[in-house]
């Protein structure tokens, strides 16, 4: 099974974000990245697909340089190589552009499967998987907890609303987007460090005729602030009205 995995690259969730001088994105210069959660349960699930049906996994990422970082890490972890789409535009780039540069890049090795995360850690719509399918002319299904590859089909575990899931039946070739917490991921090993040096990494063009289709107007990062709020009346009347602002204002109780 040739199963390609598409990972990306996010500043770390302990990094306090600081803004470029437009408003419009981070400022790359002070960050420090990782590769994206949700990503790399789907980098894992390739792996345990891989050790049991045979094949390879192929990391699929595009971004500036520096995401060279993650896709090191990935092979590391055991991926067998890589395609980095490597422009700098790339690094805040919407889901049309995004998936237009995947699929452009991926589309010559016809993978039969392709897995995602379910979303980013930074801009998180849920749509670069779901855009990728429509431009390899996929079918697809999205926040996945389960997959059982057999022969030339898919039996996938769907997540839903309210606790309820779905099971339902694909055929291959077929686009997934993985829900975190599928499974347990695994850690690079020095051996698997030293391996990776030596797997391959084509690099591939973006296409220019991508365009846009979501713009970022302005970021800001949220003021903290707090009210202090004097409740009145007996002591039996102010818990009373307490109960009902934590019920009915701040939502905390039922």
């Amino acid at each position: 099974m040739k199963i390609a995995v598409c990972i990306k690259q996010v500043t770390t969730r302990e990094w306090h974000p600081r803004l470029n001088d437009t408003k419009t994105w981070i400022r790359d210069q002070d960050a420090a990245f990782e590769m994206n959660e949700p990503d790399a349960y789907a980098l894992e699930e390739a792996l345990r697909l891989k050790e049991k049906h045979g094949g390879e996994v192929v990391v699929c990422s595009a971004g500036p340089a520096r995401v060279a970082q993650v896709i090191r890490e990935a092979l590391a972890r055991g991926a067998d190589r890589a395609i980095h789409v490597e422009n700098d535009a790339l690094a805040s780039a919407d889901a049309f552009v995004t998936s237009e540069a995947l699929a452009s890049a991926m589309k010559e090795d016809k993978f039969d499967l392709v897995l995602t995360g379910l979303q980013s850690d930074d801009q998180g719509f849920a749509q670069v998987g779901v855009i990728l399918a429509e431009k390899l002319g996929l079918p697809h299904a999205t926040i996945i907890m389960e997959v059982q590859a057999e022969g030339g089909s898919l039996r996938v575990k769907r997540e839903l609303e309210g606790g309820w899931f779905q099971w339902v039946a694909m055929p291959l070739p077929a686009v997934l987007t993985i829900q975190s917490g599928i499974n347990q991921l695994r850690y690079a090993t020095l051996k698997g460090i030293m391996a990776a040096k030596k797997k391959e990494i084509r690099k591939a063009s973006a296409p220019s005729s991508a365009s846009a289709r979501q713009k970022i107007v302005s970021l800001y990062v949220p003021e903290k602030g707090k009210k202090t709020q004097i409740i009145g009346g007996s002591p039996a009347e102010a818990a009373k009205e307490l109960v009902r602002r934590l019920r009915d204002e701040a939502r905390v109780i039922s």
